[in-house]
Order: C-alpha cells, then structure tokens, then sequence
C-alpha cells in the first residue's frame, strides 16, 4: 500500500487547524519487497498537526470499513470528516500475478449543504470509475486489512478512533456475552498498541514466531531468548461485576464461548496449572522449550492469533474499572471533548495479567541466570515492542501509523532504527504502508527528501512541505537547521553565554571561558574574536 495523496475539506476536529490541508505523499517506487520500503516521515515542532494528521488517516479508514462492514467496526469516530484520499494497494490475481491499483476515497458536502455518501473509484484506462455499491467485495478488497497505530506515550490525540473501535468491539463482547455466546464476534479493523500492549506483543513473537526471528527482537536487550512466565485469570474477584448470563456455572465475568476457548487452549498448553474455585482463579505456568513451543501452535499458527487471544482477554479488565470512569470516557469520545484514558485498574483486581516474565542472557554476555523483565529499560521495552509489531503484522496493504516511534531509544538506536527495520527477517515491508513521526533527525537523514514531509503552523493553519535540501545522507546539524530553524545546533543557554562573550567579553574572560566550552563552530568563532582583541592591544 502507499498512500498519494490526502486533501482535507473538513476535519470536524482539531479546531479546523486540519481544514483545507491537501499533502502529496507520491514516492517513486524503486525494486521488490523490503528495498522498496519507503515510509514517510513526518517533521515538526510541537503543535503542528503531525499527530492529528495520523489521526485522520486513522478515521477516514475506520469509516471506511464501518460503512463497508459494521460488524467489524461498530462506530466511525469522526462521521462528519469531509477528505478525498488516493491511495494505491498492491492486488493479486487469482493466478498469482501481482498488480498496482490506485484507488480514491471521497465524502465531500453536496450542494444542499448535507453531508454526500462516501465513494469509492477505482483508476482504469479511462480514468477513475466510481464503484456503484459500496457493499461491493471490491470496495474492501481495495481498503487496508488492517490500521496498526502505535505510540510510545499517552497521545490520546491519535488514539481517539482506535479506542472507539475498542469500545464498539468490547459493547459487541459483552452482549454476546450475556445473551448468545456462542455468537462469533468478528475482529476489529483497527489496532492499537501502546504500553499497556508490550507484554501480548512479545510473548505472542517469542512464542510463535520463527528462531530468527525471537532472536532479533531481544538481541539488543543481550537475551537470547524467552525461558518463562505466568499468566493470571481472576473471573470471580470480590471487585468483578456479578451479572448473570447464560453460563450457569460463571459467577464472576461472563465470557462468549470464544474466550472461554482461549482459557482452554492456555490451560493445555501450559507447564502446570492451578485453578481456585471461588474466585475462579486460573494460575498458569509456561516454562518455554521445543516442546510447550509446538503447543502453542498446535492452538494459533501465528503470532497474530495469539496476540489477538491475549489482548482480548486483557481487555477484560476494563470491567475492573469504576463505571463512572467508563461512563465518562464514553462521553468524552462521543463529544471528542477527548483529554483522557481510562484509568489502569489495580494489579491485584485485574482480570487477566501477565507475570514473572523472564529472559535467558545471550551466550556472549557471559552470564548463565535469566534475567526479568522488569529490569530492562523502557528503550529495550520499546524496541522490542515495535520490532514485533511490525513481525506480527504481515498482511498485504496494512498500514502502519507510528508516533515517536523512536522516543526512548539513546542516540545509537536512533541512528541505525531504518536499518533495522529493513533487516528484520520478515519479507513484504514494500507492500505495507508506514508513516511516522519524530522530533529527531536521525530518521529523515535515513530517508530521501520525497519521504520526508516538514509540518509548520502559522497564522493557526497548518501545511506541510518537502524539504528543499536532500535529506538522505544529511548532517542532523543539515536537518536541524532546516528542518527545525536551529542553528546553530546548540543549547539556548549555550549560544546565549558565547553571543555576550563575543560582544562583550575581555580577552581573559574569553580565553578562561574557551577552556570550559565544547567543540563546535560557535566556539571557534569565539576564538576568532580572542584573536582580533589580542591583535587589538
């Protein structure tokens, strides 16, 4: 998938900063699969609609699919968004032959003034061609499978359309629930990972996915691999709502006959297990070898399916949570008056958590103990986490949305994050679509400049431009400085102390200071004037 280009008539949020904006994304395609991964990269100060712009993609896809399919997404969470969207998605044929279609999505007002019907048109020979029935299997056929949104912090800006996905699913959960639970609720289009998601992410990876590639998701943690953890199932909690369904025998929270398969399938494949009665408590132990490995499989043949599994469960400590708290988020989203999450319950009334997990060190640190995981750093955390997003994700077409991706790694990390990426042993980088945001410029000095797109805001507006220098193979100093205004590439207080010494500092003063500066063109600068004073006297 790769996205041309997106006008925006009405954002219906933001404050109308978004109103007007039209962004050209258009990048040459160069070879096959992982080299011709070109993501774009999104530039900016703080407040320049970087982040509302994903959030944007993210709703003009989600209602998409809700009008396409409801079952899947219950809600759109901006119904009033006017935009025009070109996008091309890479199609296989039923003999296997692979093809590029440019596709448009459109809903704009009519001349009444009420908002149009979204359409779909499809680009031929003759120019686009309008599909008559968006019901049509070519209407989703020519949609991304799957919106993947991730951020490194709590930025509840973009995440607005991915938790009322989460809600219209969890609603949809719960009523089965209570009233058909043999009733198969269909999975979420949308996908939202973030902290509270990392611990799903790697047990799901290093679980199920291939040797290579568990390897690389921990290597730079010193870890060779997973050696154990715990999952915890608590249904009948003293805190847990007492509500009754059609399963006679559940005291506690009522489960579909779906995730009452999940605990099942948990139960066979773990190591040893406990279950308390009264509080319908499950205590599961997984010591990881070839063999609880094959287990796993045997239940979910990929990393996808038992993260799904994981996460569906997770969410059932939203009940745990006060209902004011709940009934407040839900007010919040529907106004988009939206300044908060919901909060996360206690650790000990959680209906589902995960424990104890713990790492085997890689053979070169010299160290034979497994290591916790809680003793990594938030930066190990993160990289292992979006490294398994994107192993875990594979379907054609899905598009990526990553917000500060990079935000808790050190400098070293940050300068070799794009090769990284293209090295995973994972194949069809090239036929996703990924776009990021940073404030950093190791990333843009890693892409060509037509990846890279500088958000600015004047006059309450906001656009977005292509940086007239090339990006790839700059200096950051290069990219500071155009890219963000900051040159020199120095600390305010800094460039402050030597700009007064320069005007009006003696040459002792100079010269004592010189001594305690570091090196950069300021300083040497500095050192110009101690010349011209000395030659002076």
């Amino acid at each position: 998938m790769r996205i041309v280009r997106v006008k925006i008539f009405e954002a219906a949020s933001c404050g109308g900063l978004l109103d007007g904006m039209d962004i050209e994304l258009l990048r040459p395609r160069t070879g096959g699969d992982n080299s011709s991964f070109l993501p774009i990269c999104l530039l900016g100060k703080n407040g320049t609609g970087k982040s509302q712009f994903l959030q944007i993609i993210a709703e003009i896809f989600q209602a998409a699919w809700h009008e396409h399919r409801p079952e899947e997404e219950a809600t759109a969470a901006n119904p009033e968004l006017l935009f025009e969207i070109i996008y091309e998605v890479n199609l296989i044929d039923d003999v296997g032959v692979q093809r590029i279609q440019r596709a448009k999505l459109r809903r704009a007002r009519e001349s009444s003034g009420r908002i149009g019907k979204m359409l779909m048109e499809l680009n031929g020979d003759d120019g686009y061609e309008a599909l008559a029935d968006n019901q049509n299997p070519e209407f989703a056929r020519h949609l991304p499978p799957l919106v993947v949104a991730y951020t490194s912090g709590d930025n509840e800006t973009l995440s607005i359309p991915f938790y009322v996905s989460r809600s219209g699913y969890a609603s949809s959960v719960a009523t089965a629930a209570m009233k058909d639970a043999d009733a198969i609720v269909p999975n979420n289009r949308l996908v939202l990972l973030d902290y509270s998601t990392h611990l799903e992410v790697l047990i799901a990876n290093l679980m199920i996915g291939p040797a290579e590639l568990r390897g690389d998701l921990v290597k730079h943690a010193n870890l060779s691999a997973l050696h154990s953890f715990r999952l915890v199932i608590q249904l009948n909690h003293p805190d847990a709502p007492k509500i009754k369904g059609k399963n006679p025998n559940r005291k506690g929270v009522q489960l579909t006959d779906e995730l009452e398969r999940y605990i099942a399938q948990l139960c066979s494949a773990a190591t040893c297990w406990d279950y308390e009665t009264r509080q319908e408590a499950y205590t599961l132990d997984y010591l990881v070898d070839a063999e609880s490995r094959k287990a796993f499989r045997a239940f979910w043949p990929t990393a996808m399916e038992l993260y799904r599994s994981l996460h569906k469960l997770a969410m059932l400590n939203d009940l745990m949570i006060p209902k004011k708290a709940r009934e407040r988020l839900r007010r919040n989203i529907r106004s988009r008056k939206f300044a908060s999450k919901l909060p996360e319950p206690q650790d000990e009334t959680k209906v589902f958590k995960i424990e104890e997990v713990r790492f085997q060190k890689a053979a070169k640190s010299g160290c034979s103990s497994d290591v916790d995981y809680v003793s990594l750093s938030d930066g190990e955390h993160q990289q292992a986490q979006l490294f398994g997003i994107i192993a875990m994700f594979r379907d054609r077409n899905t598009l990526f949305l990553l917000d500060e991706l990079e935000s808790h790694f050190n400098p070293q990390w940050r300068a070799k994050l794009i090769t990284r990426l293209m090295d995973l042993p994972v194949q069809g980088l090239g036929e996703q679509e990924f776009i990021l945001t940073t404030h950093a410029p190791f990333v843009p000095s890693d892409m060509r400049r037509e990846q890279v797109r500088i958000f600015s805001k004047e006059d309450d507006k906001l656009s977005a431009r292509q940086p007239e220098i090339e990006t790839f193979g700059a200096t950051y100093d290069s990219i500071l400085s155009h890219c963000f205004s900051i040159d020199p590439p120095i600390s305010q207080l800094a460039q402050e102390k030597i700009n007064d010494l320069k005007k009006t500092g003696s040459a002792e003063e100079i010269e004592h200071e010189l001594l305690r500066l570091g090196s950069s063109v300021e300083k040497a600068l500095l050192a110009d004037r101690l010349f011209e004073l000395k030659k002076q006297k």
